[in-house]
């Protein structure tokens, strides 16, 4: 169940950055395909980017971690790739995935601090 509401999480935050947006960020797209991009991204994340950032490690570690925003970036491309949406380019996708990343992140915690009490 969480991995379900954990997905919608991801799905509605990736089509609100589309939408606050206007398509400069990610492209705009439809809530399905929103979902779609969350749904790759999370098999991304699981079975790629461990491999990525293993291969990454030494230059994350020389730039004190901010590579990893670039692995994070690189990702979100893959699934953007996979589900046959175009991408705005490198440097909107770094931002984008920046935003996601943060607003995930505290939208699943405040989620699963809820779950706690």
């Amino acid at each position: 169940m969480r991995f379900i509401l954990r997905m919608l999480v991801s799905a509605a935050v990736i089509f609100g950055v589309a939408y606050f947006s206007h398509g400069a960020l990610v492209p705009e797209m439809q809530p399905a395909t929103a979902l779609a991009v969350a749904v790759v991204l999370a098999v991304v994340n699981v079975d790629v980017e461990p491999v990525v950032s293993l291969l990454a490690l030494p230059v994350t570690i020389v730039t004190l971690g901010l590579f990893s925003l670039v692995v994070n970036a690189l990702m979100l491309l893959l699934a953007e790739f996979v589900v046959g949406v175009a991408s705005p380019g490198f440097w909107p996708t770094l931002l984008a995935a920046l935003v996601i990343s943060v607003v995930t992140a505290v939208l699943t915690r405040l989620l699963d601090s809820d779950d706690r009490r």
